[in-house]
């Protein structure tokens, strides 16, 4: 029995070798060596195949994918901060729209990128929702450093202990809020920043199952899925779907 055993490791082994040389190389973008501090990237070794296409190491997207579908499968399974602001804002009675907008505010974050995450974020979804929602989402960068009394919002003490206590935006986000400051819809990007929260109790159970019926409401879904309706956006969601693609 041990030879037997002995035999059947070595056939594993040997298995697992020829898949391990089979496997597409994984190429690195020059994004993402930037945020390593490198200047370079990679396009294989000219001699391997590289990464396109399904990748084996991600969940099988549906060849029509939803917002729900990029949840549950392209976005880390942890999603406290995004669902409690969401049940927050619907706490406080706002607006369906802008319970979506709290859902969907750091989807950049969470899903794409965090530099300068609410311009994405409003790029990301700006084809599928309310006007209003993408520009409540875009806008709530630059708001969430200055602080407004009369809706009770405070600069986050999260902040004073990521960034330090002498920290200061940037002029173009100094600019967009002073823009921001005097628009219409100041308000809808504000209560994002209300209801944001920033120390989200991460024993609290919401499930994203609570707001399909907003999402189903307020984000036109494209019938051929998101990625693949020639939308201004459908090639952010199809990195998403295959991030390692070579080209």
């Amino acid at each position: 029995m041990t030879a037997a055993r002995d035999m059947n490791a070595i056939a594993d082994a040997h298995e697992h070798a020829l898949m391990h040389a089979m496997a597409p190389i994984i190429t690195r973008s020059v994004l993402f060596n930037l945020a390593d501090g490198k200047r370079e990237f990679s396009m294989g070794d000219g001699k391997s195949r590289v990464q396109m296409g399904e990748d084996p190491r991600l969940p099988k997207m549906p060849a029509r994918p939803t917002l729900l579908d990029f949840f549950r499968l392209r976005f880390p399974p942890t999603q406290n901060h995004l669902l409690q602001s969401a049940a927050l804002a619907r706490k406080n009675g706002l607006p369906e729209k802008m319970v979506l907008a709290c859902l969907l505010h750091d989807i950049a974050v969470i899903g794409y990128i965090r530099s300068d995450h609410g311009y994405w974020g409003a790029q990301l979804i700006e084809p599928y929702v309310d006007e209003e929602v993408s520009w409540a989402i875009r806008n709530h960068q630059s708001l969430r450093f200055f602080p407004d009394d009369s809706v009770g919002y405070a600069y986050p003490d999260a902040y004073r202990m990521l960034f330090g206590d002498d920290y200061k935006p940037d002029d173009y986000i100094v600019e967009d809020y002073k823009r921001a400051r005097a628009h219409k819809w100041y308000m809808s990007a504000r209560q994002i920043c209300v209801n944001d929260l920033y120390s989200f109790d991460p024993n609290a159970k919401v499930s994203l199952e609570e707001f399909e019926d907003v999402i189903g409401r307020h984000f036109r879904q494209p019938a051929e899925g998101l990625g693949y309706d020639n939308s201004p956006v459908a090639h952010m969601w199809r990195t998403l779907i295959r991030p390692a693609n070579a080209l």
